[in-house]
């Protein structure tokens, strides 16, 4: 494992700075998304009770593909996912990236089933795709961060937590992934 992470390394520098630059340039709103805005918006306010209504909306948004058998192929690799099929899952996943470049969850789900095989590298690529995608993406962005924290890069581990955190204030785990490393980092700067 260990050996797997140093491998990677060099890769995190370089997905990093493709994750700052595709937040940077895709920071306009895509057409596809204008009407999730109100959402996105109540989703951010820590004290909207609706929250959740909002996080499902969004969520959903996110999962129509426009296509039909897109839809069915993201379906497939999730289940398979669910199911332990993890080569299975990257299997209609890759057929759902090669045939819709553009849907944003298929590359996400991808980087999820990537992740469980522990392949850090593509995980990260996808995770980069999404977010050139969709920006707001805070489950991708909460995945950057777990591979970042499980690759030692605390830094930017914690940077990624919180740019989901803001998107998305509702998130337990992330909210405890951040207390955790700034913790972490003002015990190193002592």
């Amino acid at each position: 494992m260990c050996e797997r992470l140093t491998t990677h390394k060099y890769a995190v520098t370089a997905l990093c700075a493709l994750w700052l630059g595709a937040v940077a340039f895709t920071s306009g709103v895509r057409a596809e998304t204008v009407g999730l805005e109100r959402y996105f918006e109540e989703l951010a306010d820590p004290a909207f009770e609706g929250w959740e209504r909002a996080e499902s909306d969004i969520e959903r948004a996110w999962s129509r593909s426009g296509s039909a058998a897109m839809d069915v192929l993201l379906k497939r690799g999730q289940t398979a996912l669910d199911e332990g099929d993890v080569a299975g899952a990257i299997d209609h996943l890759t057929a759902l990236t090669d045939h819709a470049p553009d849907f944003a969850e298929g590359w996400n789900a991808r980087a999820t089933a990537y992740f469980v095989a522990g392949l850090y590298g593509p995980s990260m690529a996808d995770i980069a795709r999404v977010l050139q995608l969709e920006p707001r993406h805070w489950g991708a962005l909460a995945g950057l961060g777990m591979i970042l924290d499980e690759m030692g890069d605390a830094s930017r581990a914690l940077s990624a937590f919180r740019a989901s955190f803001a998107l998305n204030p509702h998130q337990q785990d992330v909210k405890d992934a951040i207390e955790r490393l700034q913790a972490e980092l003002e015990g190193t700067a002592l």
